[in-house]
């Protein structure tokens, strides 16, 4: 009882600061206030994740052998995911798997409000998961966490949608910049991948939480770049012709990876049982991991290897150990890794596990940047590329091709590395990238799903008002049913009361037959020889089209357009549910229109 009436007098003491802060405190100011508080927290959530996962991953992989395989690497990743199977069905109680791509769902569909449990849920599966093995990224999970902060701390100070959405991303910015400590690149994601517009109200919130997110991250880490990278071979124009070829072959290797995520995600959805999931996903993970121990858990240790210079510490820990002076032999490893990374990471979100495909992307392209230079170099053409450079540019440039983010790609790989003299090669890199993949899909590996659900926000406004739209939400109920049985007489008293010209024909179970016009009864509805003889099966119209209450609006207005109908039937699975006019949806996209682009 005690608890009760401390939390009723909280909840009074909360309500007074809210309403007098909508009073004292304008909007926009208020915002750029709440920005920097959602930075601070975001930035040492970004520092709590990383801490569980490497205290994590230290424990159980100190002990392990260099110089021969270690059976462990079977049993690590297979645990990791039973935990987090147990731990977000009994406690959780929700699937948290995805974490960019449902961010970009509340954005849409949910007013961007996320709920509370999003705020640690992500952060303690992920860990787990990553931690134990499993070859996913800490980003996604980062990125969910900050956008939840954001949400919620929006949500506890009754914001606007508008202001919710640029809390999320808010939340998203400093999450990254907070990981990474690379603030610009923090907030460029936000603008490219959860494509929020870079507008007056926005770039100010925007770049008070990325700086904040890094700077706790400076606080706690030091002034150290994430990966260790020094420019000694500085970048020539004459290597040019080989940039550009980099950059398609990270486009295809990005098309790749994406085909092989969907594909691996298309398989695992066919699978209904919880523990046929994890037996699969399992084997496949766990056995790859075992042949290929970099792909254990995030793959950082490889990627500052490949700066480095130690090509042969790719191969500790295998069976493969003998052959680490053997070029040919490295060629062929280096490659398998980088083609089999899409498959550990697929399979370890398949399985049950929670984590991103942010590393995933960074660990391929550094692999495919590395062996681009390294088999150029071993074909004794009569000059050298810097492994280390294309290395670098390989990140870039497969992480711009799956995030469809070229200039997060650019920045991020500069801002986390130091390598701020390979702007040029990066920027010819991460755009050949992004190029050759569009050729192949508009659509990034984040907004694939809900794009073909219909669901996606996009920079083009006509389109992300639409996406905003609901059929549900447009609905008008207030006209008259009639059935076929009806006689004509039944069917003036009805128009009688009515203040609509258009009738619903519905049978005995609700099922949609037709409607009745009142333009064309006109002529024989005060003819009172027809009233009994008349029934209302006789003279109803059969509808243009009918509009699913699951469709998309941007499907709904090519029905209006295609049909020139002014209202259509609404039904969902053949039972009416009311009509949608076209002038209702003009005024709604205008009223969206208007809340959506107002700075």
């Amino acid at each position: 009882m005690a608890y009760k009436e401390r939390h009723n007098r909280f909840t009074d003491l909360w309500m007074k600061l809210v309403i007098w802060r909508e009073h004292h405190i304008r909007e926009k100011s208020f915002l750029l206030i709440l920005a920097l508080f959602v930075g601070v927290c975001c930035g040492f959530a970004a520092q709590l994740l990383k801490y569980m996962i490497h205290m994590i991953a230290g424990l159980l992989t100190a002990h392990m052998n260099t110089t021969t395989a270690n059976w462990l690497y079977l049993v690590y990743p297979v645990v990791g995911i039973l935990i987090v199977t147990i731990l977000l069905r009994y406690v959780v109680k929700e699937n948290i798997s995805h974490g960019v791509t449902k961010v970009l769902y509340a954005i849409s569909r949910r007013k961007s409000r996320l709920k509370k449990r999003n705020m640690y849920a992500s952060l303690l599966a992920s860990s787990i998961t990553i931690g134990f093995g499993g070859s996913v990224g800490a980003e996604g999970p980062i990125v969910f966490t900050g956008a939840a902060i954001g949400s919620n701390v929006g949500q506890a100070f009754r914001m606007s949608p508008r202001i919710l959405m640029i809390l999320v991303g808010c939340g998203a910015a400093a999450g990254i910049a907070g990981i990474f400590r690379a603030p610009i690149a923090g907030m460029l994601f936000t603008l490219e991948v959860l494509m929020i517009d870079l507008s007056g109200m926005t770039v100010m919130p925007l770049l008070l939480s990325s700086v904040a997110g890094a700077v706790v991250a400076y606080v706690l880490e030091g002034y150290n770049a994430e990966f260790f990278f020094v420019q000694s071979e500085s970048f020539v124009t004459n290597r040019i012709p080989f940039t550009i070829l980099l950059g398609v072959v990270c486009g295809l290797m990005s098309y790749y990876f994406t085909k092989v995520m969907f594909m691996m995600e298309s398989m695992f959805s066919k699978l209904r049982h919880t523990g046929l999931k994890i037996l699969v996903g399992g084997v496949i993970m766990a056995g790859l991991i075992f042949l290929f121990p970099p792909l254990y858990g995030e793959g950082y240790e490889a990627i500052n290897n490949l700066l480095l210079g130690d090509v042969s510490n790719i191969v500790d820990g295998t069976f493969f150990y003998v052959d680490r002076d053997n070029v040919w032999f490295l060629i062929l490893f280096i490659g398998a890794i980088a083609l089999t990374k899409a498959f550990a990471t697929s399979a370890t979100n398949g399985a049950g596990g929670v984590g991103g495909t942010f590393a995933p992307s960074l660990f391929v392209g550094a692999l495919t940047g590395f062996l681009f230079a390294y088999i150029v170099n071993n074909l004794d053409l009569g000059f050298q590329l810097s492994q280390k450079n294309f290395a670098l540019m390989g990140m870039a440039g497969v992480m711009s091709g799956v995030m469809h983010a070229p200039l997060m790609a650019i920045f991020l790989t500069a801002e986390m590395t130091g390598g701020y003299d390979l702007f040029l090669p990066l920027l010819i890199v991460s755009a050949l990238a992004y190029i050759t993949i569009r050729i192949f899909t508009p659509y990034s590996i984040y907004t694939m799903r809900l794009a073909k659900a219909g669901d996606l926000v996009t920079h083009q406004k006509d389109k992300a008002v639409l996406t905003l739209l609901k059929v549900d939400n447009l609905i008008e109920t207030d006209f008259k049913i009639v059935h076929p049985e009806m006689n004509l007489k039944e069917m003036v008293d009805t128009i009688s009361v009515s203040n609509r010209n258009l009738f619903p024909v519905t049978d005995s179970e609700g099922n949609l037959k037709g409607v009745v016009l009142l333009d064309e009864i006109r002529n024989i509805m005060f003819r009172a020889d027809l009233y009994k003889k008349m029934h209302v099966s006789r003279f109803m119209s059969a509808v243009p089209e009918v509009i699913e209450i699951t469709y998309p609006m941007d499907k709904v207005m090519e029905i209006f357009d295609r049909t020139n109908a002014w209202n259509l039937p609404v039904v969902d699975n053949g039972r009416y549910v009311g009509f949608v006019s076209k002038s209702k949806i003009f005024n709604s996209y205008r009223r969206v229109l208007r809340h959506f682009t107002e700075d």
